[in-house]
């Protein structure tokens, strides 16, 4: 059987479907897995060793449509679920498997605070995808694949760094999912010991903020590495500190102690941390009772309201203590 998956974006989702991978590869004989994702997140899956081939989503839809088409695939399992994979299956013209996006569950949670979700994580939506097959969730979590040559040595940070450090991934994709500058800095400074701060180079204006006030235990990697070397990164973090991102999906992959920090977004909506084998080391920090949230199922590059009490009131002592288990 040969089957396409589907996720072209972003990072966190694509790291979320790798239990899919692994146990279509592991409980079906003779399955031939093919990944469609954008060409910036290839590598998130091009070294999985449950993927037998990658097509990358450059520029133009057609160009992947006419690759893909050449397959001859037996199905697709549509993980991403929208107008550009829509137009993928209607080509292909092969029976297609949709995960359910909930998408009117969760605008009712936003728009008028009912809450009608299941209380399921969002793999067992995208395992729900392959269940006809007779595929069943194995339990062992997430997975995410380095190769050593993209891996960023230990020997590499300052020597103060090299015996272990707390990992804080300052990014996310949106503003009203990060802390704001000074609590960022208030947090890093309740931490003990050696800090590493992960992020791309929209980053990077922060993060030199955090080390100017904090000093020498800072180590700033943000836009030093590509995807891979920030996970690698995550990886070899003794503790990691994450906005609802991927770096928070990265870290359970390794399965990290971390602490996820929760602005506008829930948890409910089904992306919370998830380390299955390990549900003590995934920790919440969110703030409870506000009429408010949340106010999106994706984010704002400010608060709507203007109070940003949602990270403003983070207990970030409490953050601290979770991150130093």
């Amino acid at each position: 059987m040969k089957l396409l998956i589907i996720r072209f974006s972003s990072i966190g989702d694509i790291v979320l479907t790798s239990p899919v991978l692994r146990c279509l590869k592991e409980q079906l004989k003779d399955v031939e897995l093919h990944f469609a994702v954008k060409h910036e997140y290839a590598d998130l899956v091009r070294f999985d060793p449950h993927v037998d081939k990658v097509h990358e989503l450059k520029d133009h839809l057609g160009a992947l449509v006419q690759e893909l088409k050449a397959e001859r695939f037996d199905a697709v399992i549509d993980l991403h679920h929208n107008l550009r994979t829509a137009r993928i299956k209607r080509a292909l013209r092969v029976p297609a498997h949709s995960f359910p996006k909930l998408n009117i569950e969760k605008w009712l949670l936003v728009n008028f605070k009912r809450d009608r979700l299941p209380r399921q994580h969002i793999v067992d939506r995208y395992m729900s995808t392959v269940e006809h097959l007779g595929v069943k969730n194995d339990g062992q979590g997430l997975g995410l694949f380095i190769p050593s040559e993209r891996e960023v040595p230990i020997t590499s940070l300052p020597p103060a760094h090299q015996g272990g450090y707390t990992a804080m991934a300052i990014g996310a994709a949106h503003a009203t999912k990060r802390l704001p500058p000074h609590r960022l800095i208030k947090l890093a400074g309740l931490v003990d010991g050696p800090i590493v701060l992960v992020g791309g180079k929209e980053d990077q204006i922060v993060a030199r903020e955090i080390a100017s006030a904090i000093g020498g235990r800072v180590f700033d990697a943000t836009g030093r590495y590509d995807i891979l070397g920030s996970a690698s990164l995550i990886r070899q973090a003794r503790s990691v500190i994450a906005h609802d991102s991927g770096a928070m999906h990265i870290a359970c992959a390794f399965r990290k102690n971390v602490v996820s920090v929760w602005g506008n977004t829930v948890p409910s909506f089904g992306m919370g941390p998830y380390i299955p084998q390990h549900p003590e080391r995934a920790h919440i920090a969110e703030v409870k009772g506000l009429d408010c949230r949340p106010c999106s199922k994706l984010g704002y590059e400010r608060c709507p309201l203007g109070h940003f009490r949602c990270m403003e009131r983070q207990d970030l002592e409490a953050i601290a203590a979770k991150a130093a288990q």
